[in-house]
């Protein structure tokens, strides 16, 4: 109990101390270079266009917050090794690669403020570079013979699809419960970090006890992350603004639903009703926002992505020795869910 309140007091420091990216890289710089070279090297190919587009990606290449949980998550069970990187490799590669096809799925043309593979290419080219991102590590993995690695985020992107699937299933009916949403998230957000935390010990530890472990801390991190989102689409942000990308969308995150499980069927169908209007989204959105705040739903979903990172944080206690390893990997959760855009 008393190592427990020890990670959550630290966790409370780093969070009113701030953290930034380049705090959270510092610690595993040496080894993120490591992994970027090896990263490039993987997509390295003979074709003239393949190789423009290839280097395209690598120049607009994000904040690297899934590799950075392989590494940690490797790093608190030994040195970081060749199969760490790998797996580091292998995350990257199949999540640019559903990226890639993402924004052919959604008719996107921006990705992290750059233009997205398919406004440049066009979606046959983009569907086509996703499938060769895909084989590339698809390839990493089997020739140097990492079937459990390669197996661990398989599920993953099975999982994936499926969350996609139901949530577009559903979201025609707007037929959303808790228990529903969170089956959603769990598979189509918090899949892939917790196949970043398991390929991480796997990495560097046997113990099917510990990767299962490691892997439901890292579920717990990503649902917590993905409420994280569904709040910062109501204003929850550094501008306080509402985005309100999800109401556009008729997407019920947790806000929405906790709310409607508050009041009268009739105030559920009025919202229901002015969410597929074609209501100015000004006023649409402002209007949502306000009967989300009636109901407390906004209060509901900060409390429940708490519980989750309070549970995560007492799951990373028992598994993991302490040390600063394991703080290096409480800065990274705190900057996932604590981020302000």
């Amino acid at each position: 109990m008393q190592q427990a309140n020890t990670l959550k007091k630290a966790y409370l420091r780093h969070a009113i101390m701030g953290i930034s990216v380049s705090d959270i890289k510092a610690p595993i710089a040496t080894e993120l270079e490591v992994f970027e070279k090896l990263f490039r090297g993987s997509m390295k190919t003979s074709v003239p266009l393949l190789d423009t587009i290839m280097n395209y990606i690598v120049r607009r290449k994000g904040k690297q917050v899934r590799p950075m949980f392989v590494l940690y998550s490797a790093a608190l069970f030994g040195p970081i090794g060749d199969r760490t990187y790998r797996g580091a490799s292998l995350v990257e590669l199949l999540h640019t690669a559903t990226l890639v096809h993402d924004d052919v799925v959604d008719d996107s043309y921006q990705r992290r403020g750059f233009f997205s593979i398919n406004a440049l290419w066009k979606n046959k080219i983009a569907v086509l570079v996703g499938d060769f991102l895909l084989s590339k590590g698809l390839l990493l993995a089997v020739e140097n013979k990492d079937y459990d690695l390669l197996e661990i985020l398989s599920n993953a992107v099975r999982e994936m699809s499926e969350g996609e699937l139901l949530q577009l299933e559903r979201a025609r009916f707007m037929d959303v419960t808790e228990e529903v949403y969170f089956e959603i998230i769990r598979k189509k957000t918090a899949s892939l970090i917790a196949s970043c935390c398991a390929i991480g010990a796997a990495s560097n530890n046997n113990s099917s006890e510990i990767i299962q472990k490691m892997r439901r801390f890292g579920e717990l991190i990503g649902l917590a992350f993905q409420i994280r989102d569904d709040l910062f689409d109501f204003g929850d942000n550094k501008s306080g603004k509402p985005a309100g990308i999800d109401i556009k969308e008729k997407k019920l995150t947790l806000p929405l639903i906790y709310a409607f499980s508050q009041c009268s069927g009739s105030e559920v169908r009025r919202i229901k009703t002015l969410i597929r209007s074609k209501t100015p989204d000004k006023k649409k959105i402002a209007e949502v926002v306000e009967f989300i705040n009636q109901y407390g739903g906004l209060v509901y979903a900060r409390n429940k992505m708490t519980e989750l990172k309070n549970e995560a944080f007492s799951l990373l206690e028992q598994t993991a020795e302490p040390g600063k390893r394991r703080e290096d990997l409480l800065k990274l959760v705190n900057f996932v869910i604590e981020r302000e855009q």
